[in-house]
């Protein structure tokens, strides 16, 4: 008994440890360590301050935005009122499901309203519909050159400045080709260029 503890069950309880140690803390660590130095930005969760340095939420994760001076976002199902980080969720509604198609037109009229458009306007595909992941913090471009009318009635400014401001902070997809823009940065460098009391951080709940 003796001799087979030796021969296996301590050389195994030493392997045990030093994998534990290895893989456990030594190499998660080490992952750390090299994200920190090159991934700064990134390994802290792409987070966003504004002019005060206060956080007020990420790159990568959306946030609702209802007051009408500001850009909105897509719609969302992730959690009961959105982006929602625990839980992510899309509609899990395909393209020939009628809900959906009666969301998408219920949706097309209340963005129309919102921002003053007419019949004739397209309207872009991501203002009337959710990501699949309902986190996305991203529009597109058009769907942001759409809504700068009305920003521009709500902060008594032209639609030319908000409009360039959206042109300054869109970018285009190097997969997709497609232009987009970030919600929360553009939100915030409308409140740095045109108004002192931003809300941003203290989002209402739709």
């Amino acid at each position: 008994m003796k001799h087979f503890i030796h021969e296996h069950v301590i050389p195994s309880i030493k392997i045990l440890l030093f994998l534990t140690l290895l893989i456990g803390i030594i190499y998660p660590l080490f992952i750390r360590g090299i994200a920190v130095v090159l991934f700064k930005d990134q390994s802290e969760g792409s987070l966003i301050k504004n002019k005060e340095g206060k956080f007020v939420g990420s790159k990568l994760i959306g946030q609702n935005f209802s007051s009408l001076k500001y850009f909105h976002p897509r719609i969302s199902y992730a959690g009961a009122y959105g982006y929602d980080g625990c839980d992510s969720n899309g509609s899990s509604l395909g393209p020939s499901s009628k809900i959906l198609l009666n969301v998408i037109s219920t949706e097309c009229e209340k963005y129309r309203k919102l921002n003053g458009l007419g019949q004739s306007i397209p309207i872009p595909a991501d203002a009337v519909t959710s990501s699949a992941s309902g986190l996305d913090p991203h529009i597109s471009t058009e769907n942001a050159r759409l809504q700068c009318d009305r920003i521009a009635k709500e902060r008594n400014v032209t639609k030319e400045e908000i409009f360039r401001i959206v042109e300054n902070y869109s970018h285009s997809s190097w997969i997709s080709g497609f232009s987009h823009v970030n919600v929360l940065e553009l939100n915030i460098a409308l409140d740095e260029q045109f108004s002192n009391n931003s809300t941003i951080g203290i989002q209402p709940k739709n």
